[in-house]
Formats: C-alpha cells, structure tokens, sequence
C-alpha cells in the first residue's frame, strides 16, 4: 500500500512540473503590463492561465502515465477518456436531468466536479485498466479492440461504474474537503502555520501532495495558486498558503546547509561542500529542496522537525502580517522574480527581509543542534559510515560521470539479480528490491548521493537530485 501511494506523489509531479511554463507565462505577461492593455501582455497572460485552468485533466493523465507498468501513450489517453466521462455524467446539466430539477437547484458539488481528485481517481482507474487489459487478446471478430486499444474502451465503462457511487459521494467528499478548507481558512494565520508544519512532515511520505491539492487547488474552493495567478483572489489573503515557503526556501534552507557544512569534520568538509552547495544553489533558485532535506532528514530526523516547525512559523508570519507572493512550481528565486508584478503580490519584497531573520535562525539554531546533539549530518558521519569514492574526476563528461555514478548505485542496489523495478521522479530513484538485506548502503552512500530512503520491506529511494533522470537513464542501459 505504502508502495501505491509512493507511486502516486511520484506521479503527481509530472503534472504539477507543468507549472513553470504557466509562471514563465503569465509572469512574464504581468511584467509587461500589469493592467493588461497590451496584446502581448494578454497573450502571454491567457496562455500562462490556460495551462492552470487545465490542472485537472493533466493529474489525469499524469496519473495514468506514472503508474502504468509500461509508461505507454495509451494509458495517459485513457486518463483523458477517464476524466471526459466522469465529468460529464457527473455535470451540473446531467445531474439536474436525472434528477428532475432545474440546473440552479443542483448542489454545488457538481459544477465543481472538474477538479484536481476527480483527475487523479481517473488516472489511478486508466493505470488499472491499463496494467489489466494492455495485452488482452479478443477473439479474431474483435481483434481490432485487442491489447492497448481496449485500455480506454474498459476504462470509459470503468468510469461509468465509479460515476454512480461517486453520483452519492462526491457532494459529500466536496462538503467534508470545503469544511476543512474553511475550518483553515477561519484560523488565518494559524491555519497557514498548520499548513506548513504538515506540509514538511509529509515530505518523506511523498503525501504532502495530497495535502497541497487542497490548498493550492481548486478541490475545496482554495485554490490559491490559481486565483492568485489570474488575479482573482483577494490582495493580501490569496497566496497565503504560497508565500512563507519563499523565506524557508531561498534563504533558510541555504543558511541550514552553511551550518551543516561548518559543523562537518575538517577531512570531509570539501565534500560536504559539493553536497550542501549544490542542493543549496537549487534550493534558493528553483525551490527544489528535496536533495538537499533529504541530506539530513534520515540522519537527523530530531532537526527535521525542528525545519518543518519553522516553516510553519514561517507561513503563519507571512500571513498574519499579509504579506503575499505565489509560484507556478516552487518557492525559488525564479517564481519570486516572476510573481513579484503580479496584482495581488503584497508587500512581497517583506517576504526577502522574513527570509534574511530566517536565514539568521536557521544557521544558529541547526548549527547549535548540530552539536550540541552531535547529530550526523552530511559531513559528519562516522569513519566506518562512509568509503570515500570521487565519482566526479577531473577530465570526464557529464555522460560519463553519470555513467558511473549508475553503475555504482546499481550495483549497490544489488544488480539485476536484486532489482526487479526502477524509476524515478524529480529528485529520487524509486526503486523495487527482491530482497532488502542484499542492498549495500555504503557503497551507494559512497557516490555521495544526499540520502537513501528505505520504504516498506521492497523498496528503496536514492536521493540523486535534480539530476536524477540521467542516472535513471544509464542504470536502465545497464539492466538486462
């Protein structure tokens, strides 16, 4: 089950990654003209809002994809076909004719049926389907229909059968999820905080997406990047779930590393450094900070939490005081650069002033626990923990770097004889092991990937970074 739901936030990015282009957009648009008078400044503004707008038929087929066995186009078709029956027996007009009523006497629920979880329980159906029936050989007289061309047609009747219970659910599903919004809502900024601190806990579960959609989507009405990338919102409230991220991100998170890296052992300082810089460069820029969480998240969960309590604090700050910026993807200096013209960005240059106290409570704080706990972040493992081996000389490409940075994890992981399934998302290999005990965590640890991360009895989880896709890549030509 664990496994599912790994795979699940995995498959969650892949639409959710979509997001810088409408940042870029609509961004760039606003920069151009904020009252949106000039053609261009429209064009690239409803290009950027078209790509959020469909938010929910990309978790369709994101889904479908990132948990088909095969990755096959057929799947992600399947989601989309998923995704256009539902919500069409389950519209506003079709409800009201079967049930007798006029449009404006159906419950609110239903015009609301074209959002974020109805995307993603088409996808988890079109992945099932797929898995089920992608090679399905009918009878000569419907051999057309056989193998993947029947994914669809069976998800399309799949979803036929979930409309009718979801015809009773949904409205309650809907009415639960807009209670617990408004419940957060009512809290204000105390609410934002809660927010925040669930929001790193679950970071190692890869759950923390469940719990974004309800806030940053429209699943229970929020929807707050949405409305704060149109404009729809209001000033000084929308982006309150966005922009205590930025301080954390761009300035808290790097002010972490910098302590962790002058807390290392003399000997492993430089290479703590090519650790901490790189996941701390990626941090500030992109808002990427997997690489560089997962770094002490296993090796020092007491300071996690201590991390996830002061996101919390930061959320709630920024929003007490209304202080309001969004992202299209993460809270990096880009989509910070990017929100900053936009209409209901305020006082957001008071989110770089939070970020500079944070930076200050990061580094003293995580520098006093480091050692006065004497935990064992990156650079201060012991002597046995770590084999030291350069897998970046001098001289060699990218490709070749890679290529044996590969080969040593998936040797690691216990070579073909061990793996029965890998893959990846934006930071992390996902990897299936016949047998746990046969995975050789120092030689993996000895790459110098930021963490490893066991899950269930099966699997495993390497931290790689944001170059994970390229390791992925020649791990896959390795395998027989």
């Amino acid at each position: 089950m664990m496994n599912y739901i790994q795979r699940l936030g995995r498959s969650l990015m892949l639409p959710v990654a979509v997001l810088p282009a409408a940042a870029i957009l609509s961004g760039i648009g606003y920069w151009i003209d904020k009252d949106q008078v000039n053609t261009v400044a429209v064009f690239l503004n409803q290009a950027g809002n078209s790509i959020i707008g469909n938010i929910p038929i990309l978790f369709a087929i994101g889904v479908a994809l990132g948990l088909a066995k095969n990755k096959d186009g057929s799947a992600a078709l399947s989601g989309l076909v998923g995704f256009l029956v539902v919500t069409t027996l389950l519209s506003t007009d079709s409800v009201a004719l079967l049930q007798g009523i006029e449009a404006e006497s159906v419950d609110a629920a239903f015009s609301a049926s074209k959002n974020v979880f109805i995307g993603i329980i088409s996808g988890m159906v079109a992945s099932i389907m797929y898995n089920r029936f992608s090679h399905v050989q009918l009878p000569d007289a419907f051999a057309f229909f056989s193998g993947k061309r029947l994914v669809p047609i069976m998800t399309s009747v799949a979803m036929m059968v979930i409309s009718v219970p979801l015809f009773f659910i949904w409205p309650v599903v809907y009415n639960a999820l807009v209670s617990f919004g408004t419940a957060i809502i009512d809290l204000g900024a105390v609410g934002a905080g809660l927010y925040g601190f669930f929001n790193r806990l679950l970071i190692p579960t890869g759950l923390h997406h469940a719990l974004n959609s309800v806030f940053w989507f429209d699943v229970a009405g929020i929807d707050d990047i949405g409305k704060f990338r149109d404009g729809t919102g209001v000033k000084g409230i929308t982006g309150m779930y966005q922009a205590g991220f930025f301080p954390i991100m761009m300035f808290g998170l790097p002010a972490a590393a910098l302590a962790m890296y002058h807390t290392a052992k003399t000997k492993r300082k430089k290479q703590a450094a090519s650790l901490l810089l790189a996941t701390a460069f990626a941090a500030f820029f992109t808002g990427v900070t997997e690489p560089l969480e997962f770094s002490f998240m296993f090796l020092a969960p007491a300071l996690y939490v201590v991390h996830a309590l002061l996101t919390g604090l930061s959320l709630a700050i920024a929003a007490f005081f209304h202080w309001t910026s969004g992202f299209g993807f993460s809270a990096g200096f880009i989509d910070y650069f990017l929100s900053y013209p936009l209409p209901l960005a305020n006082k957001p240059y008071m989110l770089l002033v939070q970020g500079l106290v944070f930076a200050v409570i990061y580094y003293f704080l995580f520098r006093f626990l480091i050692t006065k706990l004497n935990l064992k972040t990156p650079g201060r493992e012991d002597d046995e923990e770590l084999v030291v081996d350069d897998a970046k000389d001098e001289g060699t490409s990218s490709r070749q770097r890679f290529a044996k940075l590969a080969a040593q994890i998936y040797e690691g992981l216990g070579g073909d004889e061990n793996v029965t399934s890998i893959d990846n998302c934006v930071t992390r290999l996902r990897v299936e092991v016949k047998d746990i005990g046969k995975v050789d965590e120092a030689k993996i640890k000895a790459t110098g990937v930021p963490g490893i991360n066991k899950v269930g009895a099966k699997g495993i989880h390497v931290i790689v970074g944001t170059n994970v896709q390229f390791v992925a890549d020649e791990i896959n030509k390795i395998r027989k």
